[in-house]
């Protein structure tokens, strides 16, 4: 199984523990997730997006601030703008956050429900999920050069053959270089991968 796939049936797992939807950021660098996920009620994420409550939110703050999970009525953080009470409005009543890895490539989960608390067994399930997804995720210690070049290449506009001619290269090379590429930085496309290559300062 590729590592593409174990994210994605850890996400299934994650999903399953969160009646009311969950919110991962996985590998938070440059105050950016190399990749995020969320199930939330879109009525409640495009309200929170609005508003840039990211920004203010206490459960965020708690997870960038410490490691390890936390019931959210365990946060003694201060919620001035309201943001714990508005979400139990949206049925995410209770909730539980897990952070995890250093402060230079944090990952933070919020899973909720509305009917009644996480027990400590369903915590510490969910504590597992998020460290093997923190993990499976790991952004590239090395890409080689000529993985960046071909990027580079691709990220000016040129076609594979013409980019594939500046290089010195066959068009086949060229593409396995983009497909080795996409493959360290977890993505689809290349498109997404000179993104993700730009975030994580490599072009």
């Amino acid at each position: 199984m590729g590592r593409n796939q174990i994210i994605d049936s850890l996400l299934v797992e994650l999903d399953g523990q969160a009646p009311s939807g969950y919110f991962l950021a996985l590998h938070i660098r440059f105050a950016a997730p190399l990749m995020m996920f969320q199930t939330y009620d879109p009525v409640w994420s495009d309200h929170y997006t609005r508003n840039a409550y990211a920004l203010r939110d206490p459960i965020v703050a708690w997870g960038i601030s410490r490691t390890g999970p936390t019931r959210w009525s365990e946060i003694d953080l201060p919620d001035p703008f309201g943001i714990m009470a508005e979400a139990r409005e949206y049925g995410l009543v209770f909730g539980v956050c897990v952070s995890c890895g250093p402060m230079t490539s944090r990952t933070i989960a919020s899973l909720a429900r509305s009917d009644r608390e996480f027990t400590d067994q369903e915590i510490a399930e969910i504590s597992g999920v998020v460290l093997k997804l923190h993990n499976e995720s790991k952004p590239p210690d090395h890409m080689t050069d000529a993985e960046i070049e071909a990027l580079k290449v691709v990220a000016s506009g040129e076609r594979y053959a013409a980019g594939a001619a500046r290089l010195g290269i066959s068009e086949s090379a060229l593409k396995a270089r983009l497909a080795a590429a996409r493959r360290k930085l977890f993505a689809r496309t290349s498109a997404e991968a000179i993104q993700r290559a730009k975030d994580y300062r490599l072009l």
